[in-house]
């Protein structure tokens, strides 16, 4: 595995050096002090981010879900705190690699759990395709979905709990809340399909609009020769990886930035995930869009409207990888016991990665008081003013 070069200030180079009897080291030698292996990081990273409240909880463990082992993270330093369960997005695109970027914070207010889908991750990792395959429908992973949250409802003694789905995990958490709605407080919503064709149809309009208005031929010409876009037939990896590269190359993914490789890069670094682990995601990537980018293609909520528990939906401004103006529209049409739409404005699609810090608050003053209603939370700091 690559080393992990970090930076260290001359003057502690220099001590260290000296007390190992190498104060006479050659630069290469000085140099090559400044490297970790990649264990060394992610245990440095480990040790920050561990877990040592006493009524706290930390732990990854692997659960049998529908006949295959399925990886879990829970993680949160008040089990008082109500259970949050993220359904990552893709398919097969897990966050927890990259969750220690940015969820430490969240676990002051929730018991959060991180879910490896079928298919994905350390999921992907634990199993054979032959055994996954006959759950790789949005039918047979929304049941998976369902016994993971009945798995955490029974351990953890809880009526409800709180379900993010992003992205993909969007369409689980949509389908999911359907019919569970009384296990859940309310469902949260971050980049959410609604009609993936009319989804496509915006993403790929986006990526032309700003190609010709920045005169960049070479993406004009490669998404010209995949029109009409989606058209009428089936969609190809293809054609999709073009209309994904543009999109994502003009902020439609991560506003600001051409690529995702800022966040990619950080999985390399995860505490949670070995060097194979890492490997299966894209493994993971391409068995699961094998089976389910035919259902995906044919998801439609236009009509899915009617909620039996409350919906808070987060939404980037310049989200184009599933349509910010599709998802505001869906909102506005929504019936349920209350709802909440938040618009980022600096952000695209991986709003928890791009404003982070906003994220959080929206998570804490929208979503948290669903829970401390119903007295399901820990007790909140202690206050004096003078």
């Amino acid at each position: 595995m690559k080393k992990i070069r970090r930076a260290v200030g001359a003057l502690l180079a220099a001590a260290t050096l000296v007390t190992a009897g190498v104060a006479g080291a050659t630069a290469a030698e000085q140099d090559a002090a400044h490297w970790m292996t990649r264990a060394q990081v992610t245990g440095v990273i480990a040790a920050n981010q561990k877990i040592v409240s006493q009524n706290g909880i930390q732990e990854q463990i692997k659960v049998r879900i529908n006949g295959i082992d399925q990886w879990l993270t829970i993680r949160g330093r008040d089990l008082r705190n109500p259970i949050l369960l993220v359904l990552h997005g893709g398919p097969a695109s897990p966050d927890m690699p990259q969750a220690w970027t940015f969820e430490s914070p969240w676990q002051d207010y929730f018991t959060v759990v991180e879910w490896d889908q079928r298919g994905a991750g350390k999921t992907y990792a634990a199993n054979t395709e032959a055994l996954m395959a006959p759950g790789m429908s949005i039918e047979g992973m929304t049941d998976d979905a369902a016994q993971v949250v009945d798995y955490l409802r029974q351990r953890f003694h809880r009526q409800k709990i709180f379900v993010m789905g992003h992205s993909w995990g969007s369409v689980l958490g949509v389908e999911l809340t359907q019919r569970h709605p009384d296990w859940f407080y309310a469902y949260i919503s971050v980049g959410q399909v609604v009609n993936m064709r009319r989804n496509e149809e915006d993403g790929y309009a986006f990526a032309m609009r700003e190609a010709k208005a920045h005169g960049n031929a070479a993406a004009v010409r490669e998404l010209e020769a995949i029109a009409p876009y989606p058209g009428l037939k089936g969609i190809t990896l293809d054609q999709i990886s073009v209309r994904d590269k543009w999109e994502m190359y003009y902020g439609g993914l991560a506003w600001g930035r051409q690529d995702y490789q800022f966040a990619a890069d950080t999985w390399d670094l995860s505490p949670d995930y070995s060097a194979s682990d890492v490997s299966a995601i894209g493994k993971g990537s391409v068995f699961s869009l094998k089976h389910l980018l035919k259902p995906l293609l044919s998801v439609d909520f236009d009509r899915t409207t009617r909620f039996g528990c409350p919906v808070v939906m987060f939404v980037g401004a310049h989200d184009n990888t599933t349509s910010h103006t599709l998802a505001e529209q869906w909102f506005d049409k929504l019936q349920a016991p209350s709802k909440r739409l938040v618009v980022f404005a600096d952000s695209a699609h991986m709003i928890m990665l791009e404003q982070p810090g906003r994220f959080l608050i929206h998570l804490v003053d929208d979503v948290l008081p669903y829970a401390q209603k119903a007295g399901d939370a820990a007790p909140a700091e202690t206050v004096r003013d003078h």
